[in-house]
């Protein structure tokens, strides 16, 4: 369910009505004073941003010098009621030159009033895109004189952006040379024990584009993954030659990506916004390939000494490579000589978070590599041994590679111009969380 929000206040911090729009008649005019009585006299605003009163709940936030209170007599979406209220701050400072406090409300009231008149209706919220109020509210607001200057940006077309059609992208773009920029990055959290067995492996992903494309080009990407039982279905009865397909779990795509047309065929396919953006967030839990497996033995020698060993062998193609491999192993505190051999890169003692540091500079696939370290510690009469030791941390990125199986099957432009275009596609593997236990 929506906001359906009943009322929509404007406090300072002293608890006094800056602006107020009533959407439906369920609450009274005095709802402020409840919450000002029961919530901000009591001291408990920074405990829980949502509060039931009698029969209505209040959703506040802060923003600046303001308090934002939406107060609803429903089961509202209160993920919704924020969303609004975060679009709502990014509309005012669009108008107000950057700035959204009590001065602005103030000197802006007018505008703000006809503003909540066209976000809101009867309490449902309503497009908030300062692109396209832009086009038919035209009154600029008081600025601050710290605010940064408007940019003189091309009006687009009123019609098509409040049609909705393409809200995120104007008209009349043209370029040189039409490119496609695609990054698949990843990011793997692994924890594994000191017996080698994972815990917990996922991978979460996003796909990053820039493109430089000239009018309204229409795309269609398709990716290796498995969504659906139609999809499944088709993959059985008709194989694919690109590989191996995946289950992406907690999609979110960017609002350019039509969704029935996703549904119905199985593609992503979307008019890009101009520029850098964020097509797309995935998560995976299933078959993930871990890029990078590590051997640890610790042995204790009496209170004084520790000998270290750690492997680490790269699991992922002969051809590819990692780079800014670093390897974390803790040491206790009272760490006092160390001392180090190494079959590549170069190790440390890092004193400041009593760890031996090891990096490697470039490490190539399908191969492993060793470092032997001894340990001096201070005796201490009161030390004891460390009965679970913190683990080892590793950080790298792998280019060229996806720890998920990800792969683009293809990436078509169409526009109706017929012009040519030139794709790019890129992936990296980087570590997340991804510690092994000792």
């Amino acid at each position: 369910m929506p906001v359906a929000a009943s009322a929509i206040y404007f406090l300072n911090l002293r608890g006094d009505v800056l602006i107020n729009r009533l959407y439906r008649d369920d609450v009274g005019g005095n709802m402020v004073d409840a919450f000002r009585m029961h919530i901000m006299q009591t001291k408990e605003l920074g405990t829980c941003p949502v509060r039931q009163i009698g029969g209505c709940s209040f959703l506040y936030m802060r923003i600046s010098n303001v308090y934002i209170v939406i107060v609803v007599s429903s089961n509202a979406n209160v993920s919704c009621a924020f969303k609004f209220v975060v679009e709502a701050v990014a509309l005012f400072k669009s108008y107000f030159g950057g700035t959204f406090d009590e001065d602005a409300i103030r000197n802006n009231f007018v505008l703000i009033y006809e503003l909540l008149d066209e976000i809101m209706d009867f309490g449902y919220p309503q497009n908030l895109s300062p692109e396209i109020l832009k086009l038919y509210i035209t009154q600029e607001g008081v600025r601050s004189p710290f605010s940064s200057k408007p940019s003189d940006k091309p009006v687009p077309n009123a019609t098509l952006q409040v049609t909705g059609a393409v809200g995120w992208r104007r008209e009349g773009l043209v370029y040189k040379k039409n490119e496609v920029f695609l990054d698949i990055v990843e990011s793997v959290n692994l924890l594994m024990s000191s017996k080698g067995s994972v815990l917990r492996c996922d991978v979460t992903g996003k796909i990053l584009m820039k493109c430089f494309l000239s009018g309204m080009p229409d795309l269609k990407l398709r990716l290796n993954d498995k969504i659906g039982l139609e999809k499944e279905a088709q993959l059985k009865s008709r194989p694919s030659k690109s590989g191996k397909t995946i289950e992406l779990d907690d999609v979110t795509f960017h609002q350019c990506v039509n969704l029935t047309r996703f549904n119905s065929e199985k593609t992503v396919s979307f008019v890009p916004p101009d520029g850098e953006f964020e097509l797309m967030k995935y998560r995976i839990t299933e078959g993930v390939n871990l890029p990078f497996r590590v051997l640890p033995t610790i042995k204790e020698l009496g209170r004084t000494r520790m000998e270290i060993n750690v492997k680490v062998k790269s699991v992922f193609g002969a051809k590819m490579f990692a780079l800014g491999v670093v390897v974390k192993v803790p040491v206790p505190k009272q760490t006092a000589k160390t001392s180090f051999q190494t079959t590549s890169g170069k190790a440390k003692y890092n004193a400041s978070i009593d760890s031996l540091v090891w990096k490697i500079r470039k490490f190539p696939g399908q191969t492993e590599a060793t470092m032997s370290a001894e340990v001096e510690l201070i005796s201490t009469m009161g030390e004891k041994k460390l009965a679970n030791r913190p683990p080892i941390q590793m950080e790298f990125q792998v280019p060229m590679f996806t720890a998920s199986g990800l792969r683009v099957r293809f990436l078509k432009v169409w526009e109706k111009s017929g012009y040519n275009t030139v794709e790019w596609v890129r992936y990296i593997t980087r570590a997340g969380s991804y510690e092994i236990r000792c």
